[in-house]
């Protein structure tokens, strides 16, 4: 018989994601989480322990003298199975964590609880972007392209403007665009890449170079700008590296201020946990909701695969009613 405790772990296992402040490293985000769910877990209540018989001394009896003693059976906890003796029934759990954020990075990091692992491992295979937030200084280059580094150099960038700007970003799109086709191994002009493409399959195969594939400024205030991206491949020390060319190619220079991860696949900013929600409660309600989105998404492609199934094709329609016309005409049957 499955203890509570046992019964709640099933319930958490899958997949969910968290809010990873900037200035504290992922695997102490990890830590965190699964010191948590261990808290929650011991914390349920225990099935009662294991009896046994014991044949006791009866109170009051004089022990001293055999001939007098006076037994009684009586039923006792095993000792040995108490929970201070064996201590929590849960000391360890393996939390694992999908595509990392370094320290300085911030915004949605997916976890996994026990055989949410192998899901997670499908999960970083496949072929989805990212989606970031890169916050931008113009007037300053430093050696790691962040706003902490080193001073390298300083320019000016009162001829920067917002048009040039979104020049140079659909340059630099353009560019990854050809990037991401040929890493594709796919040929462009077959049935296959339209339809990955529709499908939104279309990308490198295997490991490649970090692909930008979408790029646009969504906040111009000089010195300071923000620029939405979508990525595969990255690593937050690239982007930072994109937003110094990005004042390089304005004749400028540029440096990060702040790196923040808004969309992991299907979880968004809106499905990640705050740090006071790190707990097995609110962990086992995101796992819930992941699983049941989920199912949500598998029945509404199948339904409109069948739907595409049930429905006819117009050409094949109009072919088979010109044909019945021809008869009709043939036969002399036309009204």
């Amino acid at each position: 018989m499955a203890t509570p405790a046992v019964r709640m772990f099933r319930r958490l296992e899958g997949l969910f994601c968290v809010y990873k402040p900037s200035g504290v490293h992922w695997k102490l985000v990890r830590d965190s989480v699964e010191t948590n769910l261990l808290k929650g877990l011991n914390a349920t209540p225990s099935l009662p322990g294991p009896q046994e018989v014991r044949f006791l001394a009866q109170p009051g009896t004089d022990t001293e003298t055999p001939k007098k003693l006076t037994l009684t059976v009586a039923s006792v906890p095993v000792l040995s199975k108490h929970p201070l003796v064996t201590g929590p029934e849960f000391q360890h759990i393996q939390v694992g964590v999908g595509h990392r954020l370094d320290a300085f990075s911030s915004g949605v990091l997916v976890l996994a609880v026990g055989n949410g692992n192998k899901a997670l491992n499908d999960f970083c295979r496949i072929r989805t972007t990212r989606d970031y937030t890169l916050e931008g200084e113009f007037g300053t280059a430093t050696d790691d392209f962040s706003h902490l580094g080193r001073v390298v150099e300083r320019s000016t960038y009162d001829h920067v403007t917002q048009d040039k700007l979104n020049r140079v970003l659909a340059m630099l799109q353009g560019a990854h665009q050809k990037a991401l086709l040929m890493f594709s191994n796919v040929d462009m002009h077959s049935q296959e890449a339209y339809e990955m493409a529709a499908r939104g399959l279309l990308g490198p195969e295997g490991k490649s170079e970090p692909i930008l594939t979408g790029m646009r400024c969504i906040r111009f205030q000089p010195p300071n700008f923000t620029l939405e991206v979508q990525c595969i491949n990255e690593t937050q020390k690239f982007l930072r590296k994109v937003v110094h060319e990005v004042g390089l190619e304005l004749r400028s220079t540029a440096v990060c201020k702040g790196v923040r991860r808004t969309r992991d696949g299907p979880f968004t900013l809106q499905d990640a946990l705050a740090r006071h929600q790190w707990t097995a409660y609110d962990v086992m309600q995101a796992i819930k909701q992941y699983h049941s989105s989920k199912r949500k998404k598998k029945r509404s492609i199948s339904q409109m695969k069948k739907t595409e199934l049930e429905q006819p094709d117009k050409e094949t329609t109009s072919f088979q009613q010109n044909e019945t016309d021809e008869e009709a005409v043939a036969t002399g049957k036309v009204n």
